[in-house]
């Protein structure tokens, strides 16, 4: 399948009803995420960063590293995926447009740019300034011809401050306003602020991320107008932990208990011939 028609089809996902878009952190879970029949992806950059040994920020995975991650995952797989591009690795909006231009180079069919400055005295972007950032973003993937999504982030709830849902508000609606195809605020939980959100930028798409048990399902989700889910780093989060439950049972214990209840070597290896199939002659 062409690129063209991975953007085609992503951006049909979102046209009605809601679809799930987990996050793979690299090729082997970007594969077997195809294999279960979900239909678009979406890196995730804290995964990725975990995977390398590092914490998730701009300074530990370089944009180059990253983009190189998001061209692997566009490779291995199909489907749609949507980059999580951080904050566009870079703070004025011409540079931002420059390297959203980079991503779209990859083969994306879509991708995010988030409002957090990775500063501790200033956490988020004056409001006005993140909505040029947005614009620029958009202006640089319509001037390279192509249907790739937009997807901006706002902060609000990751950072401390008093009243994360009406800042959130503001911001979702300045993104939309300034060309976001889709906008969701990371950490949201309950019924009300989900609502308030839909309803504030309507009709742009929602993400909401399940990256922990919030207490509330897809189908709850969809009820309340949702079109899109994602999980952040949560499935890495669980693959971390059966791996450092069993290495810590092996070290502490001298035990291989851990290993109890894992998948086969051999459904494994099966998987990935049958997904890959053999070499071309």
């Amino acid at each position: 399948m062409d690129v063209r028609e991975r953007r085609a089809r992503f951006r049909k996902l979102h046209e009605s009803g809601c679809f799930v878009i987990p996050n793979p952190w690299d090729v082997g879970s970007a594969r077997y995420l195809g294999h279960l029949g979900f239909h678009a992806l979406a890196t995730t950059s804290s995964g990725f960063s975990f995977s390398r040994g590092q914490p998730d920020a701009d300074w530990a995975i370089p944009r180059d590293v990253m983009l190189a991650h998001v061209a692997e995952i566009v490779a291995a797989t199909e489907l749609p995926v949507n980059a999580d591009f951080r904050s566009g690795y870079a703070r004025e909006p011409d540079a931002v447009a420059e390297n959203v231009r980079l991503c779209v180079e990859t083969g994306v069919a879509g991708l995010s740019i988030e409002d957090a400055t990775s500063d501790p005295s200033a956490p988020l972007y004056d409001i006005a300034l993140a909505a040029r950032r947005v614009a620029a973003a958009r202006a640089a993937i319509d001037a390279e011809g192509e249907d790739v999504m937009l997807t901006a982030r706002a902060e609000s709830y990751m950072t401390g401050i008093s009243r994360p849902l009406e800042d959130a508000l503001d911001r979702l609606t300045a993104y939309a306003e300034a060309g976001a195809d889709v906008v969701f605020a990371p950490g949201v939980r309950t019924r009300e602020d989900i609502r308030a959100m839909v309803k504030a930028v309507h009709p742009t798409p929602v993400n909401v991320v399940m990256g922990i048990n919030i207490g509330l399902t897809v189908s709850d989700l969809a009820e309340l107008s949702v079109q899109r889910v994602s999980v952040g780093s949560g499935l890495a989060r669980a693959a971390w932990t059966g791996f450092m439950r069993a290495a810590k049972r092996l070290a502490e214990a001298g035990s291989v208990s851990g290993f109890d209840g894992s998948v086969s070597f051999a459904d494994l290896d099966t998987l990935f011939r049958t997904e890959r199939g053999p070499p071309r002659r």
